[in-house]
C-alpha cells in the first residue's frame, strides 16, 4: 500500500507512474509466497506485450490460495499488431525485444505459412508462455463480440476465435457482458440496475455465452436464460462463477479480460478483490478506507480507467461497481462457506462450527480469521464500524436461525458508507 501511495503521489505531481507497479503483486500476504521470479516475469511480459490490444499484457493482480488472478486486454488483431510492431521497430533503432527469440517457428513450418500466421505464432506464442508461467488455466472473456470491428476492420480478436487454436489447452469461458456504453442507460434510469436488460439482438453482438458444464454444475443457475437477466442478475451470476472457479480444488489461475481492460475488467477484478477482502481471505491488514483506496487507485485508475471521459458521456460503470456491493452481501457470495464445508469432517453442525476455538479463528481485531460469525443486532450493525463488533465472543451461543456470516455484509456496507452510498 505504501508503494501504491508513493506512485499515486508521483503521478499526481506530473511524473510517470512507477514502472514496477504493474509487476508488483500487492495482494501477497506475509504467510504466502509466489513461485514467480520477478526477472523472469518481466522478460516474459516484455516479449508478450504485443500480443494483446494496446499492449496491455497479462498481469497478475491478486494472489489467492497460491493462484494468480490476472487481467489484460483481449488479443490484438493484425492491424494493430503490424502497426505497433512497426512503430516500435522504427523508434527502437531497428530492434525489438518482442522479436528476439525465434525458436518457436521452424524453417519447415515457415515454408508453409504466410507472414500473418508467422507473426501471430510469434507474439501469441509468447503470450501463451506468460499464461503458463503464471499457471493460468481459465480465461474469462467478457466481450459481447468475437472480434472488435472499427471502420470495417477487425482491430482486435479473442482466444475463442483463434483460427490456429493456439489457446486450445486453456479452459475458455465466453461470458459476454455489456460495455461501458450500456451504463449510460443505467444512469438515465436514475442509477437503477434492476430491470435493465441488455439488447442481445444488436448486429455487432455475436459472442454467445459458453461455459464448460463442469464449471456450472454446482452453481444452480439456469445459464440458458442469460439474455433475460437484468444487470443485477447478470453481474451476480458472473461473480458467483468467478468465485467458484478460484475456489476450485486445482491450483490453476484465472485471467479476466474485455477489449481494452479498463471498464468491464476492473469492474469484476474490483468486485472479486472486495469480496475476498470482506471474507478476510486477502488484504487482512487493511481497513475499509485502505482497501477502497487500493481498489480505486490500483484496479481502476492505474490500469487506465478514464473516469473523466466516462462521466462526460454518462457511462458510469465506475459508480455501478461500488453501488453494486449492496447486492453481494449475502452468504451465497462468500468464499468462506464452501471452504469451511470442504475442510470440516462430516457431521459438523452449524452451531459446532460457530463454537470453533478462538485460536482457530485468528485475531478478532482484523479480517484475517478463517471463519467469523456475528449477530445482526451487534453494536457494529449501525453507527461507527469496528471489526471487534463483527465477531461473537466465545461465550455466546446464538440460535441457529440467528447465525450469519457477517464479514462480507458488514465490511462491504462500510465501503458503501465511505462512498456515501446507502446500503439499502
Amino acid at each position: 500500500l505504501s508503494q501504491l501511495r508513493a506512485c499515486a503521489l508521483h503521478s499526481s505531481a506530473g511524473t510517470s507512474v512507477c514502472e514496477k507497479m504493474l509487476c508488483t503483486d500487492l495482494s501477497l500476504p506475509p504467510r504466502c509466497e509466489s513461485p514467480v521470479q520477478v526477472g523472469k516475469l518481466q522478460d516474459l511480459i516484455n516479449r508478450s506485450k504485443m500480443a494483446r490490444c494496446r499492449g496491455r499484457f497479462v498481469c497478475p493482480v491478486i494472489l489467492y490460495k497460491g493462484k494468480h488472478i490476472c487481467r489484460s486486454a483481449t488479443l490484438a488483431g493484425w492491424g494493430e499488431l503490424y502497426g505497433r510492431t512497426g512503430y516500435n521497430y522504427i523508434f527502437s533503432g531497428g530492434s525489438d525485444d518482442a522479436w528476439a527469440d525465434a525458436e518457436d517457428i521452424s524453417e519447415e513450418d515457415s515454408a508453409f505459412r504466410n507472414a500473418d500466421s508467422q507473426l501471430f505464432d510469434k507474439v501469441r506464442g509468447h503470450d501463451i508462455k506468460l499464461l503458463r508461467y503464471l499457471s493460468v488455466r481459465y480465461i474469462c472473456d467478457l466481450m459481447v463480440e468475437n472480434k472488435k470491428v472499427k471502420f470495417g476492420l477487425n482491430v482486435t480478436s479473442s482466444e475463442k476465435v483463434d483460427k490456429a487454436q493456439r489457446y486450445a489447452d486453456f479452459t475458455l469461458l465466453s461470458i459476454p457482458y455489456p460495455g461501458c456504453e450500456f451504463f449510460k442507460d443505467y444512469k438515465d434510469r436514475d442509477y437503477t440496475a434492476e430491470g435493465l436488460i441488455f439488447n442481445w439482438k444488436q448486429d455487432y453482438v455475436d459472442a454467445p455465452l459458453n461455459i464448460p458444464v463442469s464449471l456450472t454444475q454446482s452453481l444452480n443457475i439456469d445459464w440458458s436464460e442469460y439474455q433475460s437477466w437484468d444487470l443485477v442478475q447478470q453481474t451476480q451470476n458472473y461473480l458467483k462463477l468467478l468465485i467458484s472457479i478460484i475456489n476450485s480444488d486445482d491450483d490453476s489461475g484465472l485471467l479476466v479480460h474485455c477489449i481494452s481492460g479498463w471498464d468491464r475488467t476492473p469492474l469484476f477484478i474490483s468486485l472479486l478483490r472486495l469480496s475476498l477482502w470482506a471474507d478476510g481471505l486477502i488484504h487482512s491488514s487493511l481497513d475499509p478506507s485502505e482497501i477502497l483506496y487500493l481498489t480505486v487507485a490500483y484496479d481502476w485508475f492505474l490500469f487506465g480507467h478514464m473516469l473523466v471521459d466516462r462521466l462526460s458521456k454518462g457511462e458510469e460503470i465506475f459508480f455501478f461497481c461500488f453501488n453494486f456491493l449492496k447486492h453481494i452481501t449475502s452468504e451465497e457470495f462468500s468464499a468462506l462457506k464452501s471452504q469451511r464445508r470442504k475442510s470440516l469432517p462430516p457431521g459438523f453442525t452449524l452451531e459446532e462450527i460457530c463454537m470453533l476455538k478462538q485460536k482457530d479463528r485468528g485475531s478478532t481485531t482484523s479480517l484475517s480469521s478463517d471463519f467469523s460469525l456475528g449477530l445482526e443486532s451487534s453494536p457494529g450493525a449501525a453507527g461507527s464500524f469496528t471489526y471487534e463488533s463483527a465477531f461473537l465472543p466465545t461465550s455466546s451461543i446464538p440460535q441457529e436461525e440467528e447465525l450469519c456470516i457477517v464479514t462480507t455484509s458488514r465490511a462491504l456496507e462500510q465501503i458503501l458508507q465511505l462512498l456515501l452510498i446507502s446500503p439499502f
